[in-house]
């Protein structure tokens, strides 16, 4: 089973989001959606009042509900309550909200879109350029910014064909090689320009992913070169 996270976004608000491959379903993040939908300055505590009064009605949407390891506003890997499109359905009907209408096409939208992208893997390519743009990022430094994607993908599969499956060997492997071309590890590079939760590639130059790309190119063509067993 897979499950990848992603950020979504519904009118500027983020919605921490987990694609299931196996089960083919998006689930969202509960407190989340309630601070989207109430504005609520205490989305966790709205949710936790809500959840007691839904269980002490005996909803069953509440108890099929389960929770995902999400990472919260401390970069921190937290257990959440999530709901898969049905169940959020139901559940948006007992939050009073006149956004209610409105997150249901989203999230009708936001299916969707992942389903037609699973038939169509261009339009993943297509979907993250619109993100960039709405995020003011120029063309050429958008281009750049998915052909990185596109080469770390074909590494990160390199990487599995000769045996390397934890994290960990992933950052270590990482850290190796963006220390070849900026002289230090992921980590301090964060530092280096004052990030602390964002990402380091969408705040690279388009020089720094010029060399990042020519960096992983050159590990996989190496790598595929050796032929490895394993790691």
């Amino acid at each position: 089973m897979t499950k990848k996270q992603e950020i979504k976004l519904f009118e500027a608000k983020k919605v921490r989001t987990v694609w299931d491959d196996e089960k083919e379903k998006w689930y969202f993040s509960i407190v989340d959606v309630c601070e989207v939908l109430t504005d609520s300055k205490d989305a966790t505590a709205y949710w936790r009042k809500l959840k007691q009064r839904l269980k002490e009605e005996g909803n069953e949407t509440v108890t099929n509900c389960h929770a995902l390891k999400l990472r919260a506003a401390d970069g921190k890997m937290r257990l959440t309550d999530v709901a898969d499109t049905e169940q959020l359905f139901r559940l948006i009907q007992s939050i009073p909200s006149p956004k209610a209408e409105p997150f249901k096409q989203w999230m009708a939208k936001v299916a969707s879109q992942r389903l037609d992208q699973m038939q169509d893997p261009e339009l993943n390519f297509e979907q993250a350029y619109a993100d960039y743009r709405r995020l003011g990022y120029s063309d050429k430094w958008i281009n750049q910014r998915l052909k990185s994607i596109e080469v770390r993908k074909e590494l990160t599969d390199e990487w599995n064909r000769a045996g390397v499956t934890e994290n960990q060997q992933y950052a270590s492997l990482t850290d190796i090689i963006t220390r070849a071309w900026s002289g230090k590890t992921t980590r301090q590079y964060k530092q280096h320009k004052g990030l602390k939760k964002e990402s380091l590639r969408d705040n690279m130059t388009n020089i720094e992913l010029a060399l990042n790309i020519l960096a992983e190119a050159s590990t996989t063509e190496i790598s595929k070169a050796q032929n490895p067993k394993g790691f």
